[in-house]
């Protein structure tokens, strides 16, 4: 498979098939808000107080390995560890005490969990995060510390899915699901909106994709922000359910999500595949190997701590530099949440 999806209703290229649409998707654009630009401003207004404003890093010895000029917007300096608090904290305080009074619940790999445990905890709540048995144990205990509660599941959606399912009909919890929610989405724009605030002059952005709600709050942000930038997902080939739900037109389920990548095994979402379906440029899919390589450099060149999943971003780079020869490339890093004894060099 072509490790590459281009959006053709931006794109004319000779030589790549059109995406087949599947008229079933129609029905996944019913029921759905897209944040708008006013959306993001005013969830980064109201979660300011509650998150850092994170820097942005660049690197010479990256830009000449690269052929661009790039620009690393730090979100594995954040609050928690990753970009995640953001979409958290913008949901959580538009809670009524009354739904927090019910306990909050979610499904995670790590990140967001951690996230929404702190952002509940800050509001004097709790919450029940279910989460697959093989997550890392600095995962496991961020959301610990962060006091959440862990119930756990096998490591596949199916049972991800089953387990949540059973938890809300047990405590009538509320659910803040980790991307398929605006306020989520709205929140994870927020992290664009600070990067094109501190660099206007970007040609491209490049971000994580897995359930989506940080490409989607990506585009919705950058898109109404610039107009003409190019966004780009970057996306684990042992995962791929993103371009292939793109190649396809409908969305597409991950039979196995072998990825050193923990952040992006989830599935894509019914309210996030639709915006990147219209907004994205493109998705880049990478080998387990480049992921590798790509963290290796940023660890030794960066001199900073950042998960596989944030890596993703240069190795996409890295291995489409034709697409990027000479121009200004923001990159999302999206989390440094990384087991530092299990380390993959």
């Amino acid at each position: 498979m072509f490790p590459f999806y281009f959006n053709h209703k931006k794109w004319n290229l000779n030589g790549l098939s059109k995406p087949k649409i599947n008229n079933s998707v129609g029905k996944i654009f019913l029921n759905y808000n897209m944040p708008t630009i006013q959306d993001i401003e005013n969830a980064y207004q109201r979660i300011r107080p509650f998150i850092h404003r994170t820097p942005v890093l660049t690197n010479a010895s990256l830009n000449e390995s690269s052929g661009a000029e790039l620009f690393f917007k730090c979100e594995n300096f954040q609050k928690a560890g990753s970009f995640k608090i953001r979409g958290a904290t913008n949901t959580v305080l538009q809670l009524t005490q009354k739904e927090l009074d019910r306990g909050i619940a979610t499904a995670s790999s790590g990140n967001h969990g951690a996230a929404l445990s702190m952002a509940v905890r800050n509001r004097g709540g709790k919450t029940k995060v279910v989460m697959p048995n093989n997550t890392p144990k600095i995962k496991v205990d961020n959301v610990e510390r962060n006091g959440g509660e862990i119930i756990w599941c096998e490591p596949a959606q199916k049972s991800r899915e089953l387990v949540l399912k059973e938890l809300l009909a047990e405590t009538g919890a509320v659910l803040v699901h980790p991307y398929n929610d605006d306020r989520i989405i709205a929140g994870q724009g927020t992290a664009a909106l600070e990067l094109l605030e501190d660099y206007p002059d970007l040609d491209t952005i490049v971000s994580p994709v897995s359930g989506g709600g940080l490409l989607s709050g990506t585009l919705c942000s950058s898109k109404e922000m610039k107009k003409g930038i190019i966004v780009y997902g970057a996306e684990p080939a042992e995962a791929d359910d993103a371009y292939r739900s793109l190649e396809l037109g409908e969305i597409q389920v991950n039979e196995t999500t072998n990825t050193i990548c923990d952040g992006l095994r989830a599935q894509i979402g019914s309210v996030t595949f639709p915006i990147i379906k219209e907004k994205v440029d493109g998705i880049i899919t990478v080998t387990e190997n480049e992921i590798i390589d790509s963290m290796r450099m940023i660890w030794e060149r960066m001199k900073i701590i950042v998960e596989p999943s944030s890596t993703i971003t240069l190795a996409a780079i890295l291995k489409r530099k034709e697409l990027f020869k000479g121009q200004k490339v923001g990159l999302i890093l999206s989390g440094g949440n990384v087991d530092l004894t299990k380390l993959p060099f």
